[in-house]
């Protein structure tokens, strides 16, 4: 059978057309029955419903369906007939069985119910074939294609930027270094610092942590672009909140101050959370009866309700004076931890949180400078159970200003020429943000690690697959 003849589980799941030959193909979640009739469970990973195979075993043979167990890739044709089955509205009566590939039931680790999350990313070659990450899965799909539909529609364009680069846009110098060099042996200088003109790229180069500031130059002559791509930390953090591979959204729109930065991630968040809603529904019920029971809820609230606007001088009058205890202290000039964020927006709040007006010296180096000479515009968006899920700023588009702060920092300036010539030949107001990918997908999965809500998840000591 041609890839054309084959119909998905969830095409024929909807199908109507009983009494029709149809042809399925997948893998085999259970097998039951008696010596006359087998009940063959199967899924192709294009929902998270499984469709009935009904097989006849004396026109099959015994020994033949003792092969197909759970695990199992086949190919089943025969005909669509409505169920009567608890739970199924369409079954089909197998007239033809292929089998693609046997899985030994001995061997193979998904044999079992119940496996724990911290198993399964032992095998997270195998993972996919589960209910969980089936849907975690369809969903990470569904909302990067939406993400990219969202800028479409409004016109952005969309800007590859680089992996490698000889820039740091954070300033954090957590970053993976690219090389051809010997490590054993590499070629040094006088004064025996690692000598990086023999390298490839004939200078230190290493792979980026945003692709921020390469989208502000894409920015700066097209208006208005974004970039989806994989960022990489070298934190040796191992978390349920970290990464090492991780993907970012990041838009860069010319001609936008602070406010219209926010409204663009306001409008952007509950786009994407709309979406979700109406076309991942079986996934979201599924997550929310088997993870987190207020997920659904939770994702609508947002969805539905203006986000809370107030400054970081007014975010830290109201933990100040809270009465809570928290582990980090609070004072003004102080960063805002993830316990901090979450109780603005779980506890004082009851909605989404956007903070302005950050201490300049805890944000970065390219967030424009407010007239009081203490703060920046600076934007966090603050979601519930996640804390900061986007990060922004309107950008410094003064060049003095920005040499200074430069300088400030100790950053070297040469490394940066590129970045300034755009504040020196016809610069403009510009803002843009960040919004970190799997941040998003633990809030509309309701998982509770990050390395579950990712394919292959790269963290210190693991990149196995």
């Amino acid at each position: 059978m041609g890839i054309k003849a084959r119909t998905r589980v969830r095409e024929a799941l909807l199908s109507k057309e009983f009494g029709t030959e149809i042809t399925v193909k997948g893998w085999v979640r259970t097998r039951r029955g008696n010596k006359k009739i087998a009940f063959i469970s199967l899924n192709d990973g294009s929902t998270i419903k499984n469709i009935q195979i009904v097989a006849d075993v004396p026109q099959f043979g015994e020994e033949f369906l003792k092969k197909i167990t759970t695990g199992a890739c086949i190919s089943v044709t025969g005909e669509l007939k409505e169920s009567m089955g608890k739970g199924q509205n369409v079954e089909i009566l197998a007239g033809n069985l292929e089998l693609y590939g046997p899985a030994d039931p001995l061997k193979y680790p998904l044999q079992k119910k119940g496996h724990t999350l911290e198993f399964l990313r032992e095998i997270a070659h195998l993972r996919p074939r589960t209910n969980t990450f089936g849907a975690v899965l369809r969903i990470r799909h569904a909302l990067a294609y939406a993400i990219h539909k969202f800028f479409n529609d409004k016109g952005f364009l969309y800007l590859h930027t680089p992996i490698i680069t000889g820039a740091d846009a954070e300033g954090a110098g957590e970053m993976f270094r690219v090389t051809t060099l010997d490590i054993s042996n590499p070629p040094r200088t006088n004064g025996n610092r690692i000598d990086y003109r023999e390298d490839f790229f004939g200078r230190e180069t290493n792979l980026t942590v945003s692709g921020q500031l390469e989208a502000e130059l894409g920015a700066l002559a097209l208006s208005d672009v974004y970039t989806f791509g994989p960022t990489f930390r070298a934190e040796n953090s191992n978390t349920p909140r970290h990464l090492a591979e991780f993907w970012m959204i990041e838009p860069e729109m010319a001609f936008y101050d602070i406010e219209d930065n926010m409204d663009l991630a306001e409008e952007f968040l509950k786009y994407l959370l709309v979406r979700l809603l109406d076309e991942c529904r079986e996934d979201l019920e599924f997550l929310t009866e088997m993870y987190d029971r207020d997920l659904i809820e939770r994702i609508k609230h947002v969805a539905e309700n203006d986000f809370i606007r107030i400054t970081y001088n007014e975010a830290i009058d109201i933990l100040s004076t809270s009465g809570k205890e928290f582990e980090f202290p609070v004072h003004w000039g102080a960063d805002l931890q993830s316990e901090h964020e979450r109780y603005l927006v779980e506890n004082h709040f009851g909605k989404p949180v956007i903070i302005t007006g950050y201490p300049r010296d805890i944000k970065a180096f390219y967030m424009k400078q407010n007239d009081d000479g203490k703060t920046v515009r600076a934007m966090d968006v603050l979601f519930p159970k996640i804390g900061e899920i986007i990060g922004g700023s309107q950008r410094e588009e003064d060049l003095e200003k920005l040499e200074k702060r430069i300088q400030e920092l100790n950053i070297p300036k040469e490394e940066l020429w590129w970045y300034l010539d755009t504040r020196r030949f016809g610069t403009a107001p510009h803002s843009g943000f960040g919004l970190g990918f799997e941040r998003l997908m633990l809030f509309v999965t309701g998982m509770g690690n990050i390395r579950d809500v990712i394919p292959f998840p790269r963290t210190p000591k693991n990149a196995e697959f």
